[in-house]
């Protein structure tokens, strides 16, 4: 697969806005609107909490995109979904491997699909699209298209060369101490294994996206890439394991995507790969985002397309 990074000049991504809540200028930022994206937002940090506080749109028509990774707590994740709602005309989110995480500290104690179902009611409850929704078309700017919010999970697919089973690289990732937390707190009840319920969403989410008209064009919003290439730089390639499956290595041509969005990895950048843009939107955690020269929490413009899109590999991981 041919890919590239294109790496980009300042002022191609939108800024969230400072100052009063938009509601009291509200009627006087008419337009077309934006389809901006942002995810791996981990709001149980102080300082990203705050970033997401001082978040808002350009004008009333933007809609936001959420790769995943809002946080761990029910609670959090409800906070942050209902303000962003409240601001953006359109949320649309899709989870990360942190949401399904049950934690001794989160009261709700759902594991599994109980507890991605459990999310997608409270979505339900304000106004904000989830996987399992009916596709929105996007009929601004650079539209029509149709916005696709995938949960696929992982297959243990994306191993390192030579090793051709799951228990084998997780044997390597052991010895090398990349564990992903996922094996401890993202439960698969009641499928039997993560890559099984990873199997299930594939195949049902292909058959969805196989009905939409072929005329339409898509926007393919998962948490994990698409794709092998992204994980190429990570610090640690045994990490890889955790990071998608090659099910879906033919989906961004296939479906006919203008841009895929991801998240996961925290190294926000642009890639190419067989002509579709690869867009990682992460904010990622504190230590990570104080050592980049952009600005935290800058949702990245999806549509209307730029030309270019920031750059900022760090080689770190989620």
């Amino acid at each position: 697969m041919a890919y590239e990074i294109r790496s980009i000049p300042p002022g191609t991504v939108t800024a969230p806005t400072a100052g009063p809540p938009p509601d009291q200028d509200r009627g006087q930022r008419r337009g077309r609107g934006t389809l901006v994206a942002v995810s791996d937002l981990h709001v149980r940090y102080d300082e990203n909490r705050d970033i997401v506080e001082h978040l808002h749109p350009e004008s009333d028509d933007d809609w936001l995109l959420i790769a995943g990774d809002i946080g761990e707590n029910i609670a959090d994740i409800r906070w942050a979904l209902a303000l962003l709602s409240s601001r953006f005309a359109k949320v649309v989110w899709t989870p990360g491997n942190h949401e399904l995480w049950t934690t001794s500290n989160d009261p709700v104690q759902l594991r599994g699909v109980a507890r991605y179902d459990h999310l997608v009611e409270i979505c339900r409850e304000l106004g904000v699209l989830t996987p399992e929704d009916p596709y929105p078309v996007w009929e601004g700017e650079g539209g029509p298209v149709v916005i696709a919010p995938l949960f696929l999970l992982y297959d243990y697919s994306f191993r390192m060369p030579g090793l051709d089973s799951k228990e084998a690289a997780l044997a390597v990732a052991e010895e090398a101490g990349v564990v992903c937390t996922d094996e401890h707190f993202l439960h698969p009840d009641p499928y039997p294994t993560r890559e099984a319920w990873c199997r299930a969403r594939v195949a049902a989410t292909e058959a969805r996206l196989a009905a939409v008209p072929e005329d339409l064009p898509t926007v393919l919003i998962n948490h994990f890439p698409l794709v092998r290439e992204p994980t190429r730089p990570l610090w640690h390639p045994e990490f890889a394991l955790w990071c998608g499956t090659e099910a879906t290595a033919d989906w961004p041509r296939r479906f006919r995507a203008t841009t895929v969005v991801y998240g996961h990895l925290h190294i926000p950048r642009l890639l190419i790969c067989d002509g579709v843009p690869h867009q990682e939107v992460s904010l990622g955690y504190p230590r990570e985002w104080r050592r980049r020269s952009s600005a935290p929490g800058r949702p990245v413009q999806i549509l209307p397309a730029t030309t270019a899109v920031t750059s900022d590999a760090t080689g770190t991981r989620a």
